[in-house]
């Protein structure tokens, strides 16, 4: 490792204003006290998306609670001072409607469905935190429904954080998976940039792959640059992080110095893998022919930092999972 003077405090998903005020969850009366409350604030999920509303600015369409929203299991994302932010999953139905979101003064048009991908880098701190939150929570709740000891049903408890299993009394939490994320840049200044096997042809990104079981993660960046393209790499320097709930991920991101430049492509992971000027990305960015992650990741701003200024491109949305 070696050091560095600042990290990204600013990513996109790192962003938070709320208080999770996690002692409020093991007590029952909290989700109780937050319906009655014509004061908190209720973030609708479906299918992975939130209503969000565009105008000056895009903001999430939050709304009052509704005397049909303790039915369907609320998950207490945390405060605002003194105003409570709930999160509900809802199961797929017609298109949105006006009685699906409050009105936001000044903003015009009808509010539509879209994803953390699409726009966490556009809302606002606390927005942010809280559609990241509930993205995490609801795709934990999708595939934990059953026990890992007994296969039993498991409850939902502490405002939608535990799930109990009611017969051998277990309880199970929402797991994170640290994953690494690296820019890779070798003695002439150049970036090393792939394509992915799903992705469409023009899409790279940096280089990423999980954390191992037992592993650091700075060993991780190392192993992973040399399985993926056979290289050796020096002077890791740590960048930041950021949740990345696709499913369940830790984004680590870090810098490094490649001693070795000849590229081995892993098949079974890339579809192809070079060095990149920043003559030549851009110019490939601005005709077209490269396209990079979204802004709502790690990897854009991995990317941008070498490059020392924002890459303007046609902002496709994310491919086959892309950092």
């Amino acid at each position: 490792m070696s050091p560095t003077d600042e990290t990204l405090l600013d990513l996109a998903l790192s962003r938070t204003s709320v208080d999770r005020s996690g002692h409020e969850r093991a007590d029952r009366s909290t989700l109780t006290r937050a319906l009655e409350s014509q004061e908190t604030r209720v973030l609708v999920l479906r299918d992975g998306r939130a209503l969000i509303t565009r105008g000056e600015a895009v903001r999430l369409a939050l709304r009052a609670p509704r005397a049909t929203d303790a039915a369907a299991q609320p998950w207490f994302l945390g405060r605002d001072g003194t105003r409570a932010y709930l999160a509900i999953d809802e199961p797929l139905g017609p298109g949105p409607t006006e009685a699906d979101a409050d009105s936001v003064e000044g903003e015009e048009g009808a509010p539509v469905w879209r994803s953390l991908r699409d726009v966490g880098a556009e809302l606002d701190d606390l927005q942010a935190g809280l559609l990241t939150t509930a993205t995490a929570l609801a795709g934990w709740h999708a595939r934990h429904q059953h026990c890992p000891r007994c296969g039993a049903r498991t409850e939902v408890t502490h405002g939608g954080w535990v799930r109990r299993c009611p017969e051998d009394g277990s309880e199970h939490y929402p797991r994170t998976d640290p994953a690494v994320i690296m820019a890779v840049i070798d003695r002439q200044d150049r970036i090393l940039l792939g394509t992915g096997i799903p992705w469409p042809d023009g899409r790279v990104s940096v280089l990423a792959g999980f954390v191992e079981a037992g592993e650091s993660m700075e060993a991780a960046v190392v192993r992973e640059v040399r399985e993926e393209v056979g290289i050796e790499i020096t002077d890791l320097q740590y960048r930041g992080n950021q949740p990345w709930p696709f499913p369940a991920s830790l984004m680590l991101g870090f810098r490094a110095t490649a001693t070795t430049t000849d590229l081995a492509p892993d098949p079974e992971e890339l579809r192809c893998a070079d060095w990149f000027t920043r003559e030549q990305l851009e110019q490939g960015v601005a005709n077209g022919e490269l396209t990079l992650p979204s802004r709502t990741s790690i990897a854009r701003r991995l990317i941008e930092e070498w490059f020392g200024d924002r890459l303007d491109d046609l902002e496709q949305p994310s491919a086959g999972g892309v950092q």
